[in-house]
């Protein structure tokens, strides 16, 4: 009841990440069918182009072995393994072009359908992949009812289809009964060209009914619920509350770096408690001012306290503070705007340098 209560939640189709993961699991729809249709689609393949000419040298090299009999010594047990071994071999030949065609039929099949990839956690020995509870489950559960239903319905398709197939089959035999061996060979071969045509188009059909079955049972699979996406886009996101937490963290370090810098300020201007902008001019180093901190209210106060701690001349402009906090930042140098009026506060603080620096200076 659960289960069914839960897939009938998962109303929403999977989002990308959901369907990266699977991919990168190893969860990925495959259809059995098709690498059942590429084998015999190979089978056919070997017995129009491959099958007649070597059927035509082994069969040479058999009629050769029962004509001349005596000439094959079987005297002793090494004759006969060397016998055994050379028409092992003959046989061999006339069958390796038919598995090199299997094989390369089947990793076909399969590179189609999805692009191969190492998954280590699907070669882990994992206690539930024998046990027999989710075995029972697998083999008399939905899935396994479904592929019951089916291969049962694959079986009745394909013997109909071998059915029609043969009709007349009789007839084609015994007209190929008195004609020479070699043409009777032939009869032979085309009946099973004809049957494993006829039973590689029903396997096409059926291969591509499982193609798009498998992947619309997979994407069912891994659909989600709207709480599951939920939770997918806040863990993308991060947590609210932990992302103001960092935030606050990291202003925090801003702030502390900001105010350690202000003892290297040349100057500070102030509005008087509001706002404060600690400036350092060095010819040296800049050709204008660099801020090296800002702040209002409290910070203001803190920065201007520090200024004072450390006997750096303060000057309270009210509207050139107010106006510099909104257009300067930290780390950068004044803008062209203010260079006449900070440039005189300059002039004013070299001229006065004889003098204590203590506290204030008012312009």
């Amino acid at each position: 009841m659960a289960d069914g209560e839960d897939k009938e939640s998962k109303t929403e189709d999977a989002t990308e990440k959901k369907i990266r993961d699977a991919v990168e699991k190893g969860q990925l729809p495959f259809a059995k069918e098709v690498p059942v249709f590429g084998s015999l689609l190979a089978i056919m393949v070997f017995l129009v182009f491959l099958a007649q000419p070597g059927a035509v040298e082994l069969g040479g090299f058999l009629s050769m072995f029962i004509e001349r009999a005596d000439e094959w010594s079987l005297a002793t047990e090494h004759d006969a393994v060397l016998l055994y071994r050379q028409v092992f071999l003959e046989i061999a030949k006339l069958l390796a072009g038919l598995m090199a065609l299997l094989i390369a039929a089947g990793i076909a099949a399969s590179v189609l359908q999805n692009v191969p990839s190492f998954v280590l956690d699907r070669i882990q020995p994992k206690l539930s992949r024998v046990s027999l509870k989710q075995g029972w489950g697998r083999l008399f559960g939905q899935q396994g009812l479904a592929e019951f239903a089916k291969s049962l319905g694959k079986l009745i398709l394909a013997g109909f289809v071998l059915w029609f197939a043969m009709r007349g089959v009789e007839t084609e035999l015994l007209a190929g009964m008195i004609t020479q061996p070699e043409a009777f060979g032939a009869v032979i071969r085309d009946l099973a060209i004809d049957i494993i045509v006829a039973i590689v188009s029903i396997m096409a059909l059926i291969a591509v009914i499982d193609l798009l079955w498998s992947r619309f049972h997979w994407k069912q699979d891994l659909r989600m619920t709207k709480q599951e996406i939920k939770d997918e886009i806040k863990q993308a996101e991060g947590d609210p509350i932990m992302k103001s937490r960092l935030r606050s963290l990291q202003r925090d370090r801003a702030r502390r770096r900001m105010m350690d810098e202000v003892p290297k300020a040349t100057l500070v201007i102030a509005n008087p408690t509001h706002f404060s902008i600690a400036l350092r001019y060095v010819r040296e180093e800049t050709p204008a001012p660099v801020v090296i901190a800002k702040g209002q209210d409290l910070i203001a106060l803190k920065i201007r306290e520090i200024a004072e701690a450390h006997e750096i001349p303060v000057f309270e402009d009210v509207a050139l503070a107010r106006s510099m906090y909104d257009q300067v930042s930290v780390d950068s140098v004044i803008p062209p705007q203010f260079y006449q009026a900070v440039a005189e506060l300059v002039r004013v603080l070299y001229t006065n340098k004889a003098a204590p620096a203590a506290g204030k200076v008012t312009s």
